[in-house]
């Protein structure tokens, strides 16, 4: 059986929305840049992190890691997959999240549905 092991984004700015979404979700963080990193990119001829075309977020607790990727058309449509996250206090966490650079895009009975900087659409619900 195949298991999940990675989500990947394709966005404008690798960098900038990993950045989000490590803060956006719990126990996520960028992965650090080690020398083998940094010469990864020094060969590809960057000299800056934030111009990494490839930058990976990762769990503390093994769950799926994720990839955001530089890729040169901009989004044009919705999402065919998109997150969806839970929350105790819903209010409090679209105040945060908005905060980080979300954006809401509609507002549902049970849920919101909100974008991240790229404009990439993820709902958020309150914990059952």
């Amino acid at each position: 059986m195949a298991r999940l092991h990675d989500i990947v984004f394709d966005c404008a700015r690798p960098a900038a929305t990993a950045r989000f979404w490590a803060a956006a979700l719990e126990g996520y963080a960028v992965a650090p840049y080690d020398d083998a990193e940094l010469a990864r990119l020094r060969a590809l001829g960057i000299t800056r992190i934030e111009d990494d075309p490839t930058v990976l977020v990762e769990p503390a607790d093994g769950g799926p890691r994720l990839w955001f990727q530089l890729v040169p058309e901009a989004k044009s449509v919705k999402n065919r997959v998109h997150p969806d996250l839970r929350a105790a206090d819903v209010a409090a966490e679209t105040q945060r999240l908005t905060g980080l650079g979300a954006t809401v895009r509609a507002r549902h009975a049970d849920r919101l549905v909100l974008a991240d900087p790229e404009g990439n659409e993820f709902c958020l619900s309150r914990e059952e």
